[in-house]
């Protein structure tokens, strides 16, 4: 384990009392170990969506931004391993129309910013301030924690992008020139043949994006080691969500985010940010050390061996990183 990390352990348990960590006084989510199934009203109504609190900092609450859109936060769970001993408090959180939350089937509910909105109101739910909370948004929750400190910059303690860019046509142009010619040309060629068809739900199609595509860029494990809360993630995506937003191809993105794109917002995000980019991720390692240089208060985490699931695939590195900035607020 590196020193880094190590003293950034260290110094959280220095900080605090475990007891205190610990202490469940005053909570009214006791009795479901942390869970609270929150109201959000959206123009087609009343729905619920779940969180989780793990640990207690009244200084230091860390709200987390699943990817996808509409993967879960099940692939979050390996910050069970490093933020209780650090101190640090966070939630996990399903966004509306991903697996633990409700699900309605209302197309027009699937934009930015219904999805901006509905953080504010878990926010105000959990009852997090700008003395205390901290956004962290993974890929697509990179995208939503942008929007929300550009719409709701007066209630952020800190910023965490984690493995995303500030732009979706840069992203389609990085895939385009850098990905795809590193790619195995016979089977990119046979892949792009089945988008063009049409043919995404093709079981051949998942066979050659693994071991071609995935296994490099998303996750550097064997397919067969890839840890149970990354494929319970991926098992319960809502590809009825996904892929309005998304678009159906994994070679880069389509769908209401296709022309997203915030490069010249950056300089408006006035509180601390860390931006975590990675070696082997689908997103642009370079574009992302710019963004952290564009925000104001920008820092950067290069993660040398990481993908975009670096937090599984150099760990003590993402960690390491993000719990010293965490500390540092």
């Amino acid at each position: 384990m590196k020193a880094s990390l190590l003293c950034a352990l260290a110094a959280g348990c220095a900080a605090g009392n475990p007891s205190s960590y610990f202490d469940n006084a005053g909570r009214t989510d006791v009795g479901t170990g942390g869970i609270r199934r929150i109201e959000i009203d959206t123009p087609k109504g009343k729905f619920h969506v779940w969180t989780k609190r793990v640990g207690n900092n009244p200084s230091l609450k860390v709200l987390t931004l699943h990817g996808g859109p509409a993967a879960t936060h099940e692939y979050f769970e390996v910050f069970d391993t490093h933020l209780p001993a650090a101190g640090i408090e966070y939630y996990y959180y399903d966004q509306l129309g991903s697996a633990y939350s409700d699900q309605p089937d209302e197309p027009s509910l699937w934009t930015i910013e219904r999805f901006a909105d509905e953080v504010e109101q878990a926010r105000k739910a959990l009852g997090l301030n700008k003395g205390n909370f901290v956004l962290l948004g993974h890929s697509w929750g990179g995208i939503l924690a942008l929007e929300y400190a550009l719409r709701y910059p007066g209630n952020l303690k800190g910023l965490v992008i984690s493995n995303m860019m500030a732009s979706i046509p840069a992203y389609n142009e990085y895939a385009r020139t850098v990905l795809m010619p590193q790619m195995d040309q016979k089977a990119l060629a046979e892949i792009l043949a089945l988008e063009k068809s049409g043919q995404y739900e093709n079981p051949r199609y998942e066979d050659l994006l693994l071991p071609n595509f995935y296994v490099h860029h998303i996750l550097r494990m064997p397919a067969e080691q890839w840890p149970d809360p990354v494929l319970r993630a991926f098992a319960h995506l809502n590809r009825k969500i996904y892929v309005p937003m998304q678009g159906p191809s994994e070679m880069g993105a389509s769908g209401v985010l296709e022309k997203w794109d915030r490069t010249a917002d950056l300089k408006k995000i006035q509180v601390p940010a860390l931006v975590i980019g990675a070696r082997y991720d689908t997103m642009d390692p370079k574009h992302m050390e710019w963004m952290s240089k564009e925000l104001p208060k920008g820092r950067y985490l290069y993660c040398s061996n990481g993908s975009h699931l670096a937090m599984y695939d150099d760990r003590e590195t993402y960690f390491g990183g993000l719990i010293g900035f965490l500390k540092s607020l």
